[in-house]
């Protein structure tokens, strides 16, 4: 019997520990998709960098007590997976947001984005945002149009005094 508490325990420490040192987690409902399409939606956020399991309530409800999450508790009903990153606060939810657009069977139930527990709508803005790569990008841009601007002037400025002196 000492065993299978034993087991238990580490696998509420194991959630508690990802809870924890995630900088994004996000609880779904994911009743009602089929084989495929669950193979389907872990392979796309295995290719983001998230992890993806499936706990027993009671033991994530304990998690949640030990880390101080216990608003997260209210959403612990029927199957819940949670999706967990580490690195990257978008990724989580922008992967289930849009893979929940096309499969009404996956339900987003609430996240915790930076220690704080967040709502559906607050997520799905969240999901809306661009990536990181997508982010850094467009400050690049912007930093390179005033040289990129002040490079066609100094040029247009030089094409035209080498009219004027031809």
């Amino acid at each position: 019997m000492s065993k299978v508490i034993e087991q238990k325990q580490q696998v509420v420490s194991e959630i508690a520990e990802k809870l924890e040192n995630s900088v994004s987690t996000i609880l779904v409902d994911y009743r009602g998709l089929d084989v495929a399409e669950a193979t389907e939606l872990r392979k796309q956020l295995r290719e983001a960098g998230v992890d993806f399991k499936v706990y027993k309530n009671t033991m994530t409800r304990r998690a949640t007590e030990q880390v101080n999450l216990t608003d997260l508790d209210e959403h612990l009903v029927g199957p819940t997976a949670i999706a967990t990153s580490t690195e990257d606060v978008v990724a989580p939810a922008k992967v289930l947001n849009n893979f929940a657009k096309n499969h009404e069977a996956l339900e987003i139930k609430t996240g915790v984005i930076e220690g704080r527990v967040v709502s559906l709508d607050e997520i799905k803005q969240l999901a809306d945002l661009p990536s990181h790569d997508g982010l850094v990008s467009m400050l690049l841009s912007v930093l390179q149009a005033p040289m990129r601007n002040f490079a066609l002037a100094t040029k247009a400025v030089a094409d035209q005094k080498e009219e004027e002196g031809a």
